[in-house]
């Protein structure tokens, strides 16, 4: 799924698509579904990044790059953003501006506890078709030593949770006949067919294309792509009762895995 840790090789969380069974009886993805961050799996292999002697080094994004931490938009390529700004707060702090065409795509404060066995991220995504930010906060823990000479906040971390608010964790598919529509609450949508080809995807910064492919009568194949380059496959699964759906996100090009559980929300009467 589409990750709000993305945003400056951090996880983050997603976005979701269906599939429809029969044209005749509603299939078992319509409706309203809803990330429960409690019940996700997120990948072990750490996030690798430092700041030293002025510059921030992000060596677990693909491609790595780095950075002038000096509170300037720097050019950065192949991200979700296209200018990074990077600044020491203090000796425990780090805050992150990434842009895209001169508009903010989010800001994140990176806080390290007293110890230096854990790291907070706290932050704001500004979605592209919505004026109402996401919210969002992430847990990692430290994977081995701080190496000497660098900021706090530099090392290896691995994620142990994530929560966001409420207009990032909600999902909402409609199936018609062959087609899908997929919509939330920060203008992300886009209707496609599950015939393999490329649809155009709107309000994300993510992905510009999606494509699907049934795998059986509860489950389909994702691929998506921005700019022609595959950023994530995927499979989402409901599970027999109707109630839940399972989301086996691979993100490319790291290869990173993450498995997202979505509870169905109950329709208004």
């Amino acid at each position: 799924m589409k990750k709000i840790h993305r945003y400056f090789a951090f996880v983050v969380f997603s976005a979701g698509i269906l599939w429809a069974v029969n044209s005749l009886a509603q299939s078992p993805f319509d409706g309203t579904w809803r990330i429960d961050p409690s019940k996700t799996t997120l990948e072990t292999k750490p996030f690798v990044a430092y700041i030293a002697q002025g510059w921030y080094h992000c060596e677990s994004c693909v491609p790595s790059y780095a950075v002038k931490a000096d509170g300037t938009d720097q050019p950065v390529s192949d991200q979700d953003f296209d200018t990074l700004s990077v600044k020491e707060a203090d000796a425990r702090t780090v805050t992150f501006v990434g842009k895209k065409n001169g508009k903010v795509v989010y800001e994140t404060t990176s806080t390290v506890s007293a110890d230096g066995k854990t790291k907070t991220l706290k932050g704001v995504i500004y979605p592209p078709n919505s004026e109402k930010p996401v919210n969002f906060t992430q847990t990692l823990k430290r994977i081995g030593t701080l190496p000497s000479g660098v900021h706090a906040t530099s090392g290896q971390w691995q994620d142990v949770k994530f929560g966001a608010s409420e207009n990032g964790l909600v999902y909402t598919y409609k199936t018609k006949g062959d087609e899908l529509t997929m919509t939330t609450p920060t203008g992300e949508t886009y209707t496609a067919n599950f015939d393999g080809k490329e649809y155009p995807v709107k309000g994300s910064y993510d992905y510009d294309t999606v494509s699907l492919k049934r795998l059986g009568e509860r489950a389909f194949e994702e691929t998506d792509k921005l700019k022609g380059k595959v950023t994530e496959i995927g499979t989402w699964t409901v599970s027999k009762d109707g109630k839940t759906l399972t989301v086996a996100a691979v993100e490319k090009p790291s290869d990173r895995k993450d498995t997202y559980v979505l509870t169905r929300v109950p329709e208004k009467k």
